[in-house]
């Protein structure tokens, strides 16, 4: 099961040309109706007022880390269960095992590919929908 190419998307990412490379590489593969945040405190403010389907971000911001994002989401009951997929330069062992605990959908390490994101999506899609 692959997901809704019509599903709103945000991505977080506090390097403007690491935002663009992801909005360039999710046109690439079908979605067009993607919102940008810089921090993930906007994140959070831009996701009390629109829902989305998915989100992915990266995990080193200020002030609002991605991992602290994902912590705050996962505890507002109308995003608990939204995939969230956590992008980093880095694939530290203690980091994944935490953004797992934490309720991570999945993780992406850059630089990645258009083939690499949309298995990713469509992974993430598919164990939600089992």
């Amino acid at each position: 099961m692959s997901a809704d190419t019509a599903m709103p998307i945000l991505v977080i990412d506090d390097y403007q040309t690491m935002v663009r490379i992801i909005c360039n590489l999710l046109k690439q593969i079908g979605y067009e109706n993607v919102d940008q945040a810089s921090n993930g405190a906007q994140a959070l403010d831009m996701a009390k007022t629109k829902k989305y389907g998915l989100i992915i971000s990266d995990w080193n911001m200020q002030p609002m880390t991605g991992f602290e994002l994902l912590q705050k989401l996962r505890a507002d009951p109308e995003y608990a269960d939204t995939p969230f997929i956590m992008a980093t330069a880095e694939s530290k062992t203690d980091n994944v095992i935490a953004a797992r605990k934490a309720g991570v959908s999945s993780y992406i390490v850059k630089p990645f590919n258009a083939a690499t994101l949309k298995a990713k999506i469509d992974a993430v899609f598919t164990a939600r929908a089992a």
